[in-house]
């Protein structure tokens, strides 16, 4: 019995188009795909991707009950790496490149960056550190939050954040596990990301993605598309947010638990 597969989704002429002007004021591009849960496991064979190979990683989101952030576009993230390290991230999208402050552009840790999957796209701009505080020991209550964070992050995120909503303020939402593995398919002459996240309600979310420079977007596109349809890799999936998934889960948790304390 053959599976069947859905219709791609593609993006109209008006989104190509702002899509590429997107692109050209960008500094790279992410290629992304979320494979359908009940493909997961045949997608993993047909890839050859080697679970050992994967690297462990720990995310922390950081966002009042309600969501605050999010609504406002702001993201705000820590993560412990393994064999890497601690860094840290507050992200803002969707941004238009061209209008970005000069100040904001050119700082250091700063980045543009297109992610593209079938039929939708955002671009977002990162202010990206290396926190001074331990990761771990901060979201257990022995720093405030603000201290994985740079004066450069601190102050992007004032500029963005709801009046009224400080860094301190926040609640932390996770942890998520993420195994993210780094491989090389046979006949793709790329670099692939498989990102694996792990949500607390057993349910999972796999991400394939590969980076390119603005001016190869749409070549690597299509050579992707291709090799991954040979293989049966399914493109008409839903695409899943992985980042909105998890503030969606934590929120819902972190309510449950605020009304339980409140009725008891």
């Amino acid at each position: 019995m053959t599976a069947t597969r859905t219709k791609e989704p593609r993006l109209s002429d008006d989104d190509v188009a702002r899509v590429m002007a997107l692109i050209k004021d960008s500094d790279s591009v992410e290629l992304k795909l979320t494979v359908p849960e009940s493909d997961q496991v045949s997608t993993v064979a047909t890839l050859q991707m080697d679970p050992l190979d994967a690297q462990i990683r720990q995310v922390f989101f950081f966002d009042t009950p309600d969501l605050a952030l999010n609504t406002r576009g702001v993201v705000v993230r820590a993560r412990r790496v393994q064999k890497k390290g601690d860094d840290s991230v507050v992200k803002l999208r969707p941004v238009v490149p061209s209008e970005l402050p000069a100040h904001v552009r050119g700082a250091a840790g700063f980045g543009v960056e297109v992610d593209a999957m079938p039929g939708g796209f955002v671009c977002s701009g990162s202010m990206k550190g290396t926190p001074r505080a331990d990761v771990r020991e901060t979201v257990a209550g022995e720093r405030p939050l603000s201290a994985l964070f740079s004066k450069a992050q601190r102050a992007f995120y004032a500029e963005h954040a709801p009046d009224g909503v400080a860094l301190d303020d926040l609640s932390v939402l996770g942890p998520i596990f993420v195994l993210k593995l780094k491989f090389a398919p046979r006949k793709y002459d790329r670099t692939m990301v498989a990102e694996l996240w792990l949500y607390p309600d057993n349910s999972r979310i796999l991400e394939l993605s590969t980076k390119c420079a603005p001016s190869e977007a749409f070549q690597v596109a299509a050579e992707t598309r291709a090799f991954l349809a040979q293989r049966g890799v399914d493109l008409g999936g839903e695409q899943e947010t992985k980042t909105r998934k998890a503030l969606e889960f934590f929120s819902r948790q972190l309510k449950a638990s605020t009304e339980g304390w409140s009725a008891g």
